[in-house]
């Protein structure tokens, strides 16, 4: 960064924008290098492949200085949790060098703790010469800690798994083995979690070891006032961003479950409040809480507001302290979005994933250029088996292995925007989870796939497309398998913007085209059982499009088609362009064919 802007706060800290922006990327250089031994040293395909996981860095107080470039749900939910930690469970005046903290618990200092029990957050107080400097931080999802079956339709935060409130894993660099015993006798796979666990403190130790480096390089003083830098500069560009818009309240509202299952719908509402170079997000008038694991902990309903925020926003504005500054959320206690104990919380990114896609509905009108049509919203996909044939002995204890969809959670189609296609077969928006091959997955569990591909005019069609959907087959090669399933956009698509057209929405099919074929009624249910050889077929959503059908080039739609993205009828129905018999587009017919269209729908 070299504006002016920069320079002024550089400068009014006393240092040069030189030093400021180096610290700043050796900061956020470490974060990415703790994300990176996590999934190099763990043992669960979830992470090694998956990498579900994300790192952060805070001063002394809690304020957010660096953090990865990963799982953008687990981001900005990990400050919150450790002031509370620090306020309830741990004051500053307690952390010794060598300490480390555990939690998986949702329920610290209100819902700001980690998002369910599987997310397991370590937090390593950094010190140096002697005083408390900051925070390095790990935030993953654990293989076996989320319960029996996690995506099973739980009614309370007690099936989900065991919870822990934030504790010292270390104490002064000693491992409290006791504490490891017990949490890995509550695991199927004690194997798998013990060698996650510790890799995840692992990378907690390259973030402080950094962290201390770039003291003894640099000197606390001139480290300390070059974060302050950051965060003001971050904060000014934001409020710069935020004033842009004009002042008002801005609305959307979704309904979750809406095909009705598990008793849906369930409505939830967001008013995006602009005053100046503030803006608040409140979801006053979102429905109470339920009996099911769809329900948001505070700290994940944050984290969405925040990555909707920063989407819009220019790439280059640093992810600290400063944008958050400038953030009020209001989430009334006992609500989807904010719920007390006992509420089941394991599937939140129901939640989360509609939030971002209501913070780009509701600022469509002011900010056209900077937001997206509906995306693919939530999938969860879970089958497990006991295999007594390729693996006898491995895996869960008990002989039970499991997988999932083929693909990292929640992919299919992404929406369009302003300048471009939506992406195909990619985790959504607040996701951004790999997707492990399915070589792996075959190598690790009892399943065999039997297909993986985009599918045709699935993209909501637009003057810029929406992302395809993946059309994703497996068979069940076990014994007394179990089959768990969430979906989103099932009876209501992903909505397109500006003209633009829905998605298609989600599907399920157990044994496609056999005599015992089955669509499932709802998209989200209880886990069921499978046979031997019986086979589970997912079509996840297409992205919504951007923009009339009508005015995209004829050209694009050609080359749709020529990908088969795009089908003959659906570009002759949707985009009104005609081919000729060889493959061509016929531009006379095309022009005749969309006058037809747009006058066909004057009249509508």
């Amino acid at each position: 960064m070299n504006s002016a802007d920069t320079r002024d706060v550089a400068e009014g800290r006393g240092l040069d924008v030189v030093t400021v922006e180096v610290i700043r990327s050796a900061l956020e250089s470490l974060a990415e290098q703790m994300t990176e031994t996590m999934t190099r040293t763990s043992y669960s395909l979830l992470l090694k492949e998956g990498k579900d996981c994300s790192s952060s860095i805070f001063d002394a107080s809690g304020r957010l200085v660096a953090e990865g470039a990963n799982v953008p749900v687990h981001l900005n939910a990990l400050g919150p949790c450790l002031k509370g930690m620090l306020k309830h469970h741990f004051p500053p005046e307690t952390l010794v060098p060598g300490d480390v903290i555990l939690t998986n618990d949702p329920y610290v200092d209100g819902s700001v703790g980690a998002h369910h029990t599987a997310d397991f957050i370590v937090y390593e107080p950094v010190f140096w010469d002697g005083e408390l400097v900051g925070f390095s931080t790990i935030f993953a999802h654990l293989a076996g800690a989320g319960g029996l079956d996690p995506n099973d339709w739980h009614t309370s935060i007690f099936e989900e798994g065991l919870r822990i409130p934030p504790v010292k894993l270390y104490s002064g660099g000693v491992l409290d083995e006791d504490l490891l015993k017990l949490i890995l006798t509550n695991t199927s796979v004690p194997y798998a979690q013990r060698g996650d666990l510790l890799a995840q403190v692992s990378g907690a130790h390259v973030g402080a070891d950094g962290f201390r480096r770039l003291l003894d390089r640099y000197g606390r003083d001139v480290v300390l006032r070059a974060v302050d830098a950051q965060i003001q500069y971050a904060e000014r560009r934001t409020a710069e961003y935020i004033r842009r818009i004009p002042d008002g309240v801005y609305r959307a509202e979704k309904l979750l479950l809406e095909d009705g299952s598990m008793g849906g719908p369930v409505r939830l509402r967001l008013a995006m409040k602009v005053t100046g170079d503030r803006i608040t997000f409140d979801f006053t008038g979102s429905d109470e809480q339920i009996a099911g694991p769809i329900n948001c902990p505070k700290s994940a309903t944050i984290s969405a507001c925040l990555f909707g925020l920063l989407a819009m926003m220019p790439p280059d504005i640093p992810k600290n302290q400063g944008p958050a500054n400038l953030v009020t959320i209001d989430a009334p206690e006992g609500s989807i979005v904010n719920p007390t104990p006992p509420a089941a919380v394991y599937q939140r990114m129901a939640v989360t994933h509609q939030i971002v896609d209501m913070i780009f509905e509701a600022m469509a009108e002011v900010l056209p250029d900077a937001v997206v049509a509906n995306s693919c919203g939530l999938i969860y996909g879970r089958g497990s088996a006991v295999n007594t044939t390729t693996h006898p002995d491995g895996g869960d204890i008990s002989a039970r292995q499991e997988w999932r969809m083929g693909t990292g959670p929640s992919t299919g189609g992404l929406g369009a925007r302003a300048s471009r296609d939506g992406l195909s077969a990619m985790p959504g928006w607040i996701t951004n989870v790999a997707s492990p091959s399915i070589e792996s997955s075959e190598w690790e569990a009892p399943v065999l796939y039997r297909s993986k591909a985009l599918y045709t005019d699935s993209g909501g069609a637009g003057r810029w497309r929406g992302g395809l959907g993946l059309r994703l087959s497996w068979q069940v090669k076990g014994e007394a398998a179990r089959f768990s399933h969430t979906s989103q956009y099932s009876a209501i698509p992903p909505k397109g913007l500006f003209g633009g057209h829905s998605g298609a929405p989600s599907r399920w099919v157990v044994n496609e085209g056999g005599e015992s074929e089955q669509v499932l009624r709802y998209q989200t249910g209880p886990t069921m059982s499978l046979d031997r050889d019986d086979t589970v077929t997912l079509y996840t959503p297409g992205g919504g499009g951007y923009g009339d059908p009508l005015d995209r080039d004829p050209a694009r739609v050609r080359a749709d088609v020529l990908d088969r993205k795009v089908s003959v009828e659906a570009a002759r129905d949707r985009y009104g362009v005609v081919f000729t018999d060889a493959g061509e587009v016929d531009e006379p017919a095309t022009a005749e064919r969309r006058a037809a269209l747009r006058a066909a729908r004057s009249r509508a």
